[in-house]
């Protein structure tokens, strides 16, 4: 069974199958790359819990900056919110993002119930 959770014309939030969910780039609002980071990773959290998940479930991450001369910034906020003993593999690049206000953006798969 194929669930998805806050679907919209376009795409869903989360999509959930066979005991993972894949969640869609979550993109933050804020100036800086640190307010950024908190709200996308918010927004992680609110949308692992709508799906029976939780950070500490989760099996990789990607995250796209729009420079990567602001990884330590980000990685700073990453730290700090994975909790010990959970890091998933993850990945970290430069892209162009969809708008130029969008400084990161978080794209998160995890087991879930």
């Amino acid at each position: 069974m194929i669930e998805r959770i806050e679907t919209g014309a376009r795409m869903s939030q989360a999509v959930k199958h066979s005991g993972t969910v894949y969640l869609a780039g979550q993109v933050g609002k804020g100036a800086s790359v640190t307010e950024q980071t908190r709200d996308c990773l918010a927004q992680v959290d609110r949308l692992l819990e709508l799906a029976g998940s939780d950070k500490t479930r989760i099996l990789q991450a990607v995250i796209w900056m729009a420079d990567m001369a602001d990884f330590a910034e980000m990685n700073a906020v990453w730290d700090a919110w994975v909790p010990a003993g959970h890091s998933p593999a993850r990945a970290a690049g430069e892209a162009r993002l969809a708008t130029p206000d969008y400084k990161v953006e978080v794209i998160v798969t995890a087991a879930c119930d």
